[in-house]
């Protein structure tokens, strides 16, 4: 669509709502504003999606508690079929802690033109215990990437 941004200027736009020295809860907000921001993408109903997982995870070193913040583009070929996706990451990493292996893991989806608004599905996340273990401790690790999956 014309004037939305390409996927591949995603990874620009979130660190620019990310800023500098960001703590969970002023990643989350930032992660809201930049998945509130609609991008070129096709007209299907998973084409855009936010996805807000937690969990102790040892994907590429040792075992760190993860706070991933993931938005999910659908990209298609030249006949408009599906080709692939791009997903588009915000990993805060923190050394594991008795409290914060407590709890568990936990994933919950949004895809924008589904039926639910951006604004409730944060909200129920809002309300999820994960705010108050994080909330006095620092990541050790801010991560900004994207993959094609």
């Amino acid at each position: 669509m014309r004037g939305r941004p390409a996927v591949g200027e995603a990874v620009r736009v979130l660190e620019g709502e990310l800023g500098a020295g960001a703590g969970a809860e002023e990643a989350w907000h930032a992660f809201l504003r930049f998945g509130g921001r609609l991008f070129d993408v096709p007209d299907t109903p998973e084409a855009d999606g936010l996805l807000f997982q937690y969990g102790i995870h040892a994907f590429d070193g040792p075992p760190a508690f993860t706070l991933d913040l993931v938005r999910q583009f659908e990209i298609v070929g030249s006949g408009g079929e599906y080709d692939h996706y791009v997903q588009v990451h915000c990993e805060l990493r923190y050394e594991p802690a008795p409290a914060l292996e407590g709890l568990g893991t936990f994933d919950s989806w949004f895809f924008h033109g589904a039926g639910e608004g951006l604004g409730d599905w944060a909200a129920r996340l809002a309300e999820r215990s994960v705010w108050e273990v994080l909330r006095p401790l620092g990541p050790a690790e801010i991560r900004v990437h994207q993959e094609r999956v």
